[in-house]
């Protein structure tokens, strides 16, 4: 496609965060403890949505399956960051970089089109209660998951599209700790100008268009919310305003990435770090700390554990 006589890159090399022993140890120390947070405080949602039969209501399957799906996320390029901290060489094979893209996107993607679900969930309750159960079926619910998932894959697939071919003829060198689209396309031995433009129209248009989009959606929530005076509506506005925490800490680094692909490399790695790391281990804080059922429901979990083990 690109011609015949480039010679082919096996793999690619990892610049890191940083050289120094003491700011790589201390990335080191936070990121296992935040990827073992991440790990246990997204399980705990799962477990607790899955036992607790309170918790068996469209909202909580939504968000057990943003738990899931922040499990993956947080899986793809943490453990391998950890892993390469302290390596004088941090090397990823062509394929695994690939495969790191892949899942990214795709579990990215089905991230993106289930916060719209779960907005779409907080509209039907708030504005219409009485046909929520009607609308937000099981068979909804499970029909929202599969087209989810669908749509990350074929965003995941169209994304890779772009790179798939591309000629890698000699630079190998990537100035972060995972790898994706905009670093990968840099070094391929051809004008990449064009595709650098198709890649930010597919997702950096795609994640401040949905961005606005979940925004502008919430605040009409809210004003609906502010007609009525009953007294669920302080939760509903708590747990209004998790959702709209989660959709900035979801899109806010998405926005950088796709939208400014070549500005500050320091900044460009802290936000690397925050989405990969941070925002699948607050995810989990702000909804449990803002919702009073999800921790009534946490403590019956626990009693249940502590009083199984004690009749043993």
């Amino acid at each position: 496609m690109y011609g015949a006589n480039y010679s082919v890159v096996s793999e690619f090399v990892f610049l890191g965060l940083s050289s120094s022993w003491e700011i790589q140890l201390l990335i080191f120390c936070l990121s296992c403890l935040f990827y073992v947070f991440s790990i246990m405080g997204n399980l705990l949602i799962v477990v607790t949505v899955t036992s607790d039969p309170y918790l068996h209501s469209p909202m909580y399957f939504l968000l057990a399956n943003l738990s899931i799906i922040d499990l993956i996320f947080c899986s793809i390029a943490a453990p391998k960051m950890i892993c390469d901290i302290f390596r004088k060489q941090k090397v990823i094979s062509f394929g695994g970089c690939i495969a790191q893209i892949f899942f990214s996107h795709a579990v990215g993607g089905t991230e993106m089109v289930l916060l719209v679900a779960m907005a779409f969930d907080r509209y039907v309750a708030i504005c219409k209660p009485l046909h929520y159960l009607t609308i937000m079926s099981p068979r909804i619910c499970i029909l929202i998951l599969v087209v989810a998932w669908t749509i990350g894959l074929i965003h995941s697939l169209a994304q890779l599209a772009f790179v798939v071919n591309l000629p890698f003829c000699g630079p190998n060198v990537i100035d972060s700790f995972y790898c994706d689209i905009p670093r990968l396309i840099k070094l391929a031995c051809t004008d990449t100008y064009k595709l650098e433009f198709m890649v930010t129209a597919n997702s950096g248009f795609i994640s401040v268009g949905a961005f606005f989009l979940l925004i502008l959606s919430y605040i009409f929530i809210m004003a609906t919310l502010q007609k009525h005076s009953s007294g669920g509506s302080s939760k509903a506005v708590s747990t209004l305003s998790a959702h709209i925490i989660v959709v900035v800490l979801f899109f806010g680094p998405l926005i950088f990435f796709y939208m400014w692909p070549s500005s500050s490399t320091h900044l460009d790695k802290f936000l690397a770090v925050f989405d990969a790391v941070l925002t699948p281990f607050l995810n989990p804080v702000i909804y449990t700390l803002r919702n009073r059922e999800m921790k009534v429901a946490m403590r019956r979990v626990f009693s249940k554990l502590t009083g199984f083990r004690k009749n043993q």
